[in-house]
């Protein structure tokens, strides 16, 4: 359980059509994680509700969360719609003592780091192009330009996965989902998280 160490951030950056919201979702099965909800100015895709996964706000409110300094980080995303990690869901995640999930994309992840450098990032690959490929004309939801786009922004961000603590290869969803998992077992039990906890029971011990 979450509470028994000290609240971790774990950040999950991937491209888009390698899986990774899918193994957020793993990683929220969890006992004692919660999902930093985004901010965007995208419009909801079909089913998406707010607040959900994304809060929706207007351009205007999302530069005034800027000037107000509400983001932990923030960047403009394909050149069109914005994205942003409000601050006040690390200050909740602390408050309830629970390990945050943030699903962010490299030029986030850098900035959360630079901010909360005991943070663990997890890289999410495809198995191959080919099968990003596939994936992305499965989704249904790109033209022909914007999956060739979001194919070579893939292979831009590929070459950032030296900057992560973890890579996993999501080839096969139930094993990707029992690696994330496992990752997050293994960084609740680091020592640095846990020196609290092992400090009072060695005061139990006397002398």
């Amino acid at each position: 359980m979450a509470e028994s160490h000290e609240p971790l951030v774990f950040i999950v950056s991937g491209p888009s059509g390698s899986g990774k919201s899918t193994l957020v979702k793993k990683l929220l099965e969890l006992p004692g994680t919660m999902l930093s909800i985004s901010v965007t100015t995208r419009p909801p895709r079909q089913g998406e509700s707010d607040n959900r996964w994304y809060h929706f706000v207007s351009q205007d409110v999302f530069q005034r969360m800027v000037q107000n300094g509400e983001f932990l980080e923030y960047a403009c995303v394909f050149g069109k719609h914005s994205y942003g990690t409000p601050r006040k869901w690390l200050d909740e995640a602390r408050t309830q003592k629970k390990d945050l999930v943030l699903e962010i994309d490299v030029q986030g992840a850098r900035q959360v780091r630079q901010k909360v450098p005991e943070s663990i990032a997890i890289f999410i690959v495809p198995p191959s192009r080919e099968e990003l490929e596939t994936r992305l004309r499965a989704r249904g939801l790109d033209g022909e330009d914007e999956i060739r786009r979001r194919l070579e922004q893939a292979r831009l961000e590929m070459e950032q996965y030296v900057d992560y603590d973890y890579v996993v290869i999501n080839e096969n969803l139930e094993s990707a989902g029992h690696a994330v998992q496992a990752i997050a077992h293994g960084a609740r039990c680091r020592t640095m998280q846990n020196r609290d906890r092992v400090r009072k029971i060695l005061e139990s011990f006397g002398g």
